[in-house]
């Protein structure tokens, strides 16, 4: 079993980069296809970006296409989503979540994640 535990948020103006890491502790991490999801205050937790265990497949959500881009480095242990041209409403606590290879389920879904990092927040200011 892998954990994971995220870090690079912080505070930024609109319009602005951050990039987020991902860091895994296990030798198993590359059977793990990996995403990252989001959270707004008072809202539901919100899939944003997934890399399989390879990295031949990547998906966004329709939001963030062409602003974000997902990564991953099996050497490090790590998977990053970089962030780019921030907005307001891309404010809320970002989680990487990871589920073994080949799972059947849909990979947008938290429910089809069993390993869950802690956090990291992101504030965007207008």
């Amino acid at each position: 079993q892998v954990q994971l535990v995220e870090s690079g948020g912080g505070l930024v103006q609109a319009g602005g980069s951050l990039r987020l890491s991902c860091a895994a502790s296990g030798r198993t991490f590359r059977s793990y296809d990996v995403a990252w999801f989001r959270q707004a205050p008072g809202k539901e937790r919100e899939f944003v970006a997934r890399i399989n265990w390879s990295s031949s497949g990547t998906r966004y959500a329709d939001s963030v296409k062409g602003r974000f881009t997902i990564s991953r480095d099996n050497a490090k242990n790590t998977v990053y989503l970089q962030v780019n041209s921030l907005k307001p409403e891309d404010t809320a606590v970002y989680y990487c979540a990871a589920r073994i290879r080949y799972s059947s389920g849909t990979y947008y879904s938290s429910n089809e994640y069993d390993v869950w990092g802690q956090g990291t927040q992101v504030t965007v200011s207008s």
